[in-house]
């Protein structure tokens, strides 16, 4: 990621008096030219990077600079640690967590006990359970076009099942509710589009060709929020039992939930009915029933019955 990098090269440079940008393209995994596009990014930053030309040249803070330390406050940096913390959960790159060593350094020993608890504060923790073994390769990948501006292909299937072979321009990683997305510039589609990391397939890079990045939209919505603007969305009617009240709450917030006369407990939500509805009530099981709209719950009943009869006809033996 961007942030942690340049903050690793400021500490870096700082501590050594110059460093060859072949050097610091390897140990970040960039490319040389991604390397003098974050030199750049410290220049405007208002740090003095300097490079030297010749031999024994290379790439070093203006002689005389110092960063003044307390530019940052203890607040300021337990701050950052807490989000580089939370990055690392989901990352797990071990850059991420040499930087959180070089930021501990510089906190006096008479700070560091405070220091360590208000970095214990707050994790954000959006791992998901089943691990990141098999999203890890990707993610090197296309973090590695992100930062070459090198087109990324693969094989796509949607929420509907439809298989595609597809032709981007990656240009963020985004992390949102436990699932990782690639927001792109799809060649055939001619627009920017979303993707899930885990419905792709034989994902690479096309390394012998390059793409000038384009500005993201200013106006960002997800597939979910274009639908919810361009489709009939129905208000959907579920009733929990008053046991059940406790998943409610977990599923849709306290607030969501109206008590009704009979013990049980309402919840009315405007979904677009598609896969991901029907999936997401099955999700719930016999703790939900669908009231409204009628036609949705014998959605619901059909698919419990198909259910039902896999598991009683089908017996392993």
């Amino acid at each position: 990621m961007k942030l942690e990098r340049l903050l690793s090269i400021i500490i870096l440079l700082l501590n050594r008096r110059m460093v060859q940008a072949k050097e610091l393209a390897e140990k970040f995994e960039v490319s040389i030219r991604t390397i003098y596009r974050d030199i750049d990014a410290i220049n405007a930053a208002g740090i003095p990077v300097v490079t030297y030309q010749g031999t024994n040249g290379g790439i070093g803070i203006m002689e005389g600079y110092r960063l003044d330390r307390n530019m940052l406050t203890n607040d300021e940096l337990a701050t950052i640690v807490t989000a580089l913390q939370s990055i690392y959960s989901s990352i797990g790159k071990e850059e991420h967590h040499i930087l959180m060593e070089k930021i501990n350094s510089v906190v006096s020993p008479a700070d560091a006990g405070e220091f360590q608890h208000k970095t214990n504060r707050v994790l954000v923790d959006y791992s998901p359970w089943d691990g990141m073994e098999r999203l890890q390769p990707k993610l090197k990948l296309l973090e590695a076009a992100i930062d070459c501006c090198m087109l990324a292909t693969f094989t796509y299937s949607n929420a509907k099942g439809i298989i595609s072979e597809r032709k981007v321009e990656p240009h963020i990683l985004i992390l949102k509710g436990r699932q990782w997305y690639l927001k792109a510039y799809c060649t055939e589609k001619q627009d920017f589009r979303l993707f899930k990391l885990k419905r792709m397939k034989e994902l690479d890079l096309d390394r012998e060709s390059s793409f000038l990045r384009r500005e993201l939209p200013t106006q960002e919505s997800s597939e979910y929020k274009r639908r919810l603007n361009t489709s009939k969305v129905p208000e959907i009617v579920l009733r929990f039992r008053n046991e059940s009240r406790h998943l409610a709450e977990e599923w849709f917030g306290v607030e969501e939930l109206t008590a009704m006369s009979d013990g049980s407990w309402q919840v009315k939500k405007a979904y677009p009915e598609d896969e991901w509805l029907y999936s997401f009530i099955l999700s719930m099981g016999h703790h939900v029933e669908v009231l409204e709209p009628l036609h949705l719950r014998e959605v619901i009943a059909n698919r419990a019955e198909q259910i039902v009869k896999l598991y009683r006809n089908n017996v392993i033996t």
